[in-house]
């Protein structure tokens, strides 16, 4: 099918992968007609504020990533609280909620993830939380009250955001992690036990390899038990513990899945005609395994793939992956391989410093700088991710010296 032939490309899923989809086609010169499909009633918007600034400053944050009006400029027909029960790979349409059938010419799966549950969390019916969209995140903001005691049952990236938005609304906080580190699937131990040590000095009640036996209400308290026998109490618990793939139209529609979508190079899925993008896609990488990214980054560049390939234009050279979180007034950026097998720090990292501290880390393997960490230094991440894309030799004497410029030896 030539460009020129194609008239309607459908986005089901109005979030960060489905938004960046209709920029990244007009702005490859696509002119045929857009039509997003969203279950959620929103215009589509960021989900990086949720955990912080939506509950921290709900009255000043703007979160949209597409107006109304912006959406009638690029000349997109949004259909809004009527998701896609069926794809109907063979006609080439997908049929809604109340019955209406919308034919398509490229079709993108941009659906993300729901929050992986806790059933027996869920069935005491009230005072627990899970943050994944917007209506969970304006739920919190009355929980999150100074005094309040609030248990978080997963220590990754959205357990710390919250510990540190609920300490700064001078709550009591206790996260519960399974596993040996804080942030332990993104982080380096290094960096880890940095970001650990942040939280305790900050009054955070932090227990690592902790282990939930069982739940209960008692009155108005969530009573946690751990599997040693202690019993926590809460006013509120809330649990991030991953997400799950919203991949079940394509499981409907024969595609090849195994959780998440699985798209080529190209974000293509099993079906030519039909792509994916975004927490729910799991791509085909250039080991030959496939890997589900989750982040903003990352859903930016799958909808630009998807989009380019539509259009016949070659991509960019990949950059390296790169994603960012802000917690108790630090900024901490993530770029490359953080499975590097040696971390060597630029500046001082002293963790009685707190927010005080600004330096960067360099992820080196076989010699090679492979993977940087900005702390409160972000403008010295694009020279971290230039020295990547470069395959730069790490030389100490220079990537050290703090009186040379990063940007002069990258």
């Amino acid at each position: 099918m030539s460009q020129n032939a194609i008239e309607t490309i459908v986005i089901v899923g109005a979030g960060q992968a489905g938004a960046s989809a209709i920029l990244e086609l007009r702005a490859n010169k696509y002119e045929g007609k857009i039509i997003l499909v969203g279950d959620e009633t929103h215009l589509p918007y960021e989900r990086p504020p949720l955990s912080k600034d939506v509950i921290l400053k709900p009255e000043e944050t703007k979160i949209e990533i597409l107006s109304e009006q912006k959406l009638a400029d690029l000349g997109v027909e949004t259909i809004r609280g009527n998701g896609v029960v069926k794809i109907n790979s063979e006609a080439k349409t997908i049929e809604l909620k109340n019955g209406d059938v919308v034919a398509y010419d490229k079709l993108l799966l941009a659906t993300g993830g729901a929050a992986r549950r806790l059933p027996n969390f869920d069935a005491l019916g009230k005072h627990v939380y899970t943050l994944r969209n917007l209506e969970d995140s304006q739920a919190l903001v009355p929980v999150l009250q100074a005094g309040r005691r609030l248990i978080l049952i997963g220590g990754g990236v959205i357990g710390l955001e919250l510990a540190s938005s609920a300490r700064y609304k001078d709550c009591q906080v206790t996260v519960i992690e399974m596993g040996p580190m804080v942030m332990g699937r993104c982080s380096p131990r290094i960096l880890s036990e940095f970001l650990l040590e942040q939280h305790r000095q900050n009054g955070v009640d932090v227990r690592l390899e902790t282990k939930i036996a069982d739940c209960k209400l008692d009155g108005e308290e969530v009573v946690v038990i751990l599997e040693g026998g202690e019993e926590l109490r809460a006013d509120a618990v809330v649990y991030g513990i991953g997400i799950v793939p919203n991949a079940q139209l394509a499981v409907d529609a024969g595609l090849d899945v195994d959780v998440a979508i699985k798209v080529n190079e190209n974000c293509q899925t099993s079906n030519a005609d039909i792509y994916a993008a975004g927490d729910v896609a799991t791509q085909l990488r250039e080991d030959g395994e496939y890997r589900r990214v989750e982040t903003w980054e990352n859903a930016n560049l799958q909808a630009g793939i998807f989009a380019r390939h539509v259009m016949g234009v070659e991509h960019p050279k990949a950059n390296p992956a790169w994603f960012w979180t802000d917690q108790l007034n630090i900024n901490f950026q993530f770029v490359g391989d953080m499975a590097a097998a040696e971390w060597v720090i630029r500046g001082e990292m002293d963790a009685a410093k707190g927010a005080d501290n600004s330096f960067v880390m360099y992820g080196v393997t076989d010699g090679q700088i492979v993977a940087g960490i900005t702390v409160n230094a972000a403008k010295e991440m694009r020279h971290l991710k230039k020295m990547i894309s470069k395959n730069t030799a790490f030389e100490a004497e220079k990537h050290l010296d703090l009186s040379l410029d990063l940007r002069k030896v990258a």
